[in-house]
């Protein structure tokens, strides 16, 4: 079995197994192990030649992203180990958790590693129908009803880009055939110069308003918001790091086809159209927000939209600064809900006004909450403040005139986040829940919170120099 399909099989074999575990703690020590195993196995990726292997291959733009979706899968599943007594799940609600955790990894796997479009499309879908049944697996009102709206928004994204697909795959048919080739991203790179520039443009339409529904880009944005406030604590983690990384990488995909077409429509600014709606439009909500989970969503909007703005621009600073941005966005903002979610559990409350205090009264916890937000809120030296740095930077340099929208939303987002900061970690403390959530333990929250900042920082402040020369490959590939 190729070493692609074996790290998108292996989670698919431990979700198996975890459906056969009913009871809490040995169910969540085997997601762990699962995760660990495949975060290892994932490893061996980097001494991949890379290529295409049948529906998969491994380049410098997908491998980044497979190693964070384990490493942010296995933190996940740590805190899960504390979080998952906290959710007071059944056993079979238990089961149903773990077994969705493992398909959506696999899943996300396969979605990013998949040379074939159509691979791609299936495999999104499953990471959505997993991330569905994670939702709603509280039962409650407010879950299912944003259970509900996650599978009809991304339901109506995943079909417009089905038919772009088609349509990709109907420009590439004169020249190669009927058969599967005319789905790969490789052949379609090669031979984009030769089809139809309509039918190109057609078909970028379609992909980036599909698949950027899947991405939070507005206007098919408003399913995040409640996806990440009312499904379990990690799933917030999860659907920010994750799902939306893998749909922008779609959009990237096509992108770097239709764009090798002089006489197609340039697909820089159709992204630096819908990244700036999604900057701004985020960047002025979160100061209605008083819900903490919901504010953090509406903030993975804002990311999403300001990577998207990066890779409008084109060029190897900012396609590099997006995909640095997707990077640290992933693991700044997991942080930050691992931090909110055991907090919410402590006060018994996911409202702001009822979280306060956190650095006096739960040191560990209310630093780093305290500077995994100044993170996500752009704050040297983590990984954030290099990738808005070198936005702004390439900006300026190539399109002035954008600078004063994109200025306005990363101020105005920043603010709102330091506001946040202020009031969840250095303000009067709040009391406790009179009873406090049965499995929360310190390690399982403040390692994978400690652990993100420690990576970000590592992004930012000193990225190792095979590192740095694989995100200088991956920045060629867009265009």
């Amino acid at each position: 079995m190729p070493l692609s399909w074996a790290v998108v099989f292996l989670p698919w074999a431990g979700a198996l197994l975890l459906a056969l575990l009913p009871r809490e703690r040995p169910a969540a020590l085997a997601n762990i192990a699962v995760s660990a195993a495949s975060l290892g196995l994932a490893l061996f990726l980097l001494r991949h030649p890379g290529g295409v292997e049948g529906w998969t291959h491994v380049d410098a733009l997908n491998l980044p992203l497979v190693l964070l979706s384990f490493v942010i899968g296995l933190t996940t599943a740590i805190f899960s180990l504390g979080a998952v007594g906290a959710e007071r799940f059944d056993a079979l609600r238990l089961r149903a958790y773990h077994v969705a955790f493992q398909v959506f990894m696999g899943a996300q796997a396969l979605a990013l590693l998949a040379d074939n479009m159509g691979v791609m499309w299936v495999a999104i879908e499953i990471a959505t129908l997993a991330s569905v049944l994670i939702v709603a697996v509280h039962g409650t009102p407010a879950a299912i009803e944003a259970a509900w709206k996650l599978f009809i928004l991304c339901g109506v994204g995943i079909a417009l880009a089905l038919f772009g697909t088609i349509i990709l795959y109907l420009a590439a048919q004169p020249f190669v055939g009927h058969g599967d080739s005319g789905l790969s991203w490789t052949v379609l790179h090669g031979l984009a110069e030769r089809c139809d520039p309509g039918v190109l443009n057609l078909a970028f339409v379609f992909l980036l308003v599909g698949y950027g529904t899947k991405a939070g880009l507005v206007p098919l944005h408003s399913w995040l918001p409640d996806a990440e406030a009312e499904g379990p604590i990690a799933i917030s983690a999860v659907l920010s790091g994750l799902l939306l990384n893998a749909a922008l990488h779609a959009v990237i995909r096509a992108k770097a086809v239709v764009g090798v077409h002089p006489g197609a429509v340039s697909p820089g600014p159709f992204l630096i159209a819908f990244g700036l709606a999604s900057l701004l439009l985020a960047a002025f909500t979160l100061w209605r927000r008083r819900d903490a989970r919901r504010f953090f969503a509406w903030s993975s909007i804002e990311h999403m939209g300001l990577a998207a703005f990066a890779f409008g621009l084109g060029g190897p600073t900012a396609n590099l600064a997006g995909l640095l941005h997707m990077l640290g966005h992933s693991l700044c903002k997991s942080a930050v809900f691992f931090g909110v979610g055991h907090a919410a559990q402590l006060k018994g409350s996911q409202k702001t006004a009822a979280i306060g205090g956190l650095a006096a009264s739960h040191p560990g916890l209310g630093w780093g909450l305290a500077l995994a937000i100044g993170a996500v809120a752009g704050l040297p030296p983590f990984a954030l403040f290099a990738s808005e740095f070198l936005i702004v930077s390439d900006a300026a340099a190539s399109r002035w005139w954008l600078i004063l929208p994109l200025g306005l939303g990363l101020l105005t987002a920043a603010a709102a986040k330091l506001q946040i900061l202020q009031a969840l970690c250095l303000g009067e403390p709040t009391p406790d829940a009179a009873t406090a959530p049965p499995g929360w333990t310190g390690r399982t929250t403040l390692g994978p919170i400690w652990a993100h900042l420690g990576l970000a920082l590592l992004l930012g402040f000193a990225l190792p120099a095979p590192f740095a020369a694989l995100l200088a490959a991956a920045a060629r590939i867009p265009g």
